[in-house]
């Protein structure tokens, strides 16, 4: 049986390396300190609108969030988040506005978390993941679930309290498996979504189920989208993926059958690939590799034995 080594501490996967930015969750409800760290000269902020915050390209060839002292940045009410302090001191906040500041010098450009993500240092990426996921949650649950009314928002961005009601509401993550799936002949199974373009293939996915564990749902998932019976489930490594939502939880998983069936409607097409095949299907270009933030890259690079060829961000 093969013995799947996990590469992910020496080669970390996207969003997920240490940004070195505590999150301080202490302080989220110390109104008096968040209000001294706003107003400290040191102290650095972002406007994040829509999942996209502005980067920039610095003089020596590094990415950059565009952030700015609090001093110069652009008012808002209560839509102001903080991030947490870094170890020289500096706290960090991001600012949810409905759209991204103009830059004057116009070399900043706006950008989403696919991108950025890959071009970011493990601190800006971390911050920025921090914001956009609050961002998605507080863009999409201004009322309260259980009475109707509309909250305000408390511990720093972290909570919406109901004036009505009482109830305290927290950002929402949704478990989700992300599997590469091997046959008894070492061979992967990918599959492509139906309105995935053509050639595009990834591992299988889904969102874990109520009263389901992680690999009840890894088994169940590649049964319902490829018809393949799943044994022995190894994890590998977790991905935190806020579009909107989800936290990827990722798999090596061995399939005790080959016979395919797809459901027709998530998966439109799966196939076993050898390394000799996928290799020249990269090659050819009939087989797009994913992209180089996904945890389902890394997967497949588990067994595939080396990085996959890089691909741009179009």
């Amino acid at each position: 049986m093969t013995i799947w080594t996990d590469r992910t501490a020496e080669r970390p996967i996207s969003l997920t390396a240490p940004s070195g930015v505590d999150r301080a969750a202490h302080h989220r409800l110390d109104e008096a300190w968040l209000a001294a760290a706003w107003s400290h000269p040191s102290t650095r902020c972002f406007v994040v609108s829509g999942g996209q915050v502005l980067i920039d390209e610095t003089p020596d060839g590094r990415t950059e969030l565009v952030m700015t002292p609090s001093f110069e940045a652009p008012l808002t009410e209560a839509h102001r988040y903080f991030l947490g302090t870094d170890e020289d001191g500096v706290s960090y906040f991001a600012l949810q506005k409905d759209s991204l500041p103009g830059r004057m010098d116009q070399s900043a450009r706006p950008a989403g978390l696919r991108e950025a993500g890959l071009l970011l240092s493990p601190r800006d990426a971390g911050l920025m993941v921090h914001a956009v996921g609050l961002e998605n949650w507080q863009r999409t649950h201004r009322f309260c679930s259980r009475c109707g009314e509309r909250t305000a928002i408390a511990a720093a961005g972290h909570i919406r309290r109901c004036p009505a009601c009482g109830a305290e509401h927290y950002p929402r993550t949704d478990p989700a498996v992300i599997m590469a799936v091997i046959d008894d002949t070492d061979r992967i199974l990918l599959g492509r979504q139906v309105h995935w373009p053509e050639g595009r293939f990834s591992t299988l996915a889904g969102f874990v189920e109520p009263g389901e564990s992680i690999e009840q749902s890894v088994r169940r998932e590649v049964q319902e989208e490829a018809g393949i019976t799943v044994g022995p489930v190894e994890y590998v490594a977790s991905q935190p993926w806020p579009f909107p939502s989800s936290l990827m939880l990722g798999f090596m998983a061995r399939a005790v059958s080959t016979d395919i069936t797809v459901d027709g409607d998530e998966i439109h097409e799966a196939r076993w690939f050898s390394r000799d095949e996928l290799s020249a299907a990269f090659d050819s270009g009939e087989v797009l590799p994913p992209y180089g933030i996904s945890i389902a890259a890394r997967l497949i690079e588990l067994w595939y034995g080396k990085p996959l060829p890089t691909r741009s961000f179009v």
